[in-house]
């Protein structure tokens, strides 16, 4: 009988020895389950980081190409916005039967290449405000005047004018025009009259993009 006591004591403190065991376990597990969600939440939060910050990066690239394209297109509207030309006739020209269009051949400057020293005619790149400026020399005879006009597609806009008896006369003109894409500019002797020039230059041509528009 004493045996069975002293055994039944001794399981019973194995059992409460047990229960204390798997009270600690089952409390490290639960402490385990926490950490392991509070761990889950955490990378949940960096996921959604993550997530927002390529977006961020996606938003940062598109406006950066967005920039890029229109730093772009700024430097190349500042190249073709680069027009500007000056040109001499270099020798007599007249008296004709008709309308003259005068075709100034020595050039000084021809950035953008818009006049063609071959036709006479500026051609504008682009749409926008134009400065033109036209010299004319004549002879110094009262037969011998110059009237030369600048002209827009064919039509009037601007004339030189210069007649005397003795010595040589100069005319100048000048105009501000709004021109679309493809204008046609060029300057127009008038049937019957005279202008003079040779290796000085005295009779010139010249015209520039003030702005586009």
């Amino acid at each position: 009988m004493k045996i069975m006591e002293t055994r039944m004591e001794s399981m019973e403190k194995e059992m409460e020895r047990l229960r204390t065991e798997n009270t600690a376990q089952a409390k490290k597990l639960e402490e385990f389950h926490v950490t392991m969600n509070d761990r889950k939440i955490k990378m949940d939060e960096l996921i959604k980081q993550n997530e927002a910050q390529a977006k961020e990066l996606d938003t940062l690239r598109g406006t950066t190409n967005d920039v890029k394209i229109k730093m772009d297109d700024l430097i190349k509207q500042n190249e073709v916005s680069k027009v500007a030309f000056s040109v001499s006739l270099s020798s007599t020209n007249g008296p004709h039967g008709t309308l003259k269009t005068l075709i100034y051949k020595h050039i000084f400057l021809n950035n953008g290449d818009a006049y063609d020293a071959n036709t006479g005619i500026f051609t504008a790149p682009m749409k926008g405000v134009y400065v033109f400026r036209v010299f004319s020399r004549a002879y110094g005879s009262s037969d011998k005047a110059v009237v030369a006009g600048l002209f827009r597609n064919g039509q009037h806009e601007i004339s030189t004018y210069a007649r005397q008896n003795g010595g040589f006369i100069g005319s100048s003109n000048g105009v501000s025009l709004l021109l679309e894409k493809e204008d046609k500019i060029c300057v127009n002797l008038y049937p019957g009259y005279w202008i003079f020039d040779n290796e000085h230059h005295h009779s010139t041509f010249s015209g520039h993009l003030l702005f586009p528009m």
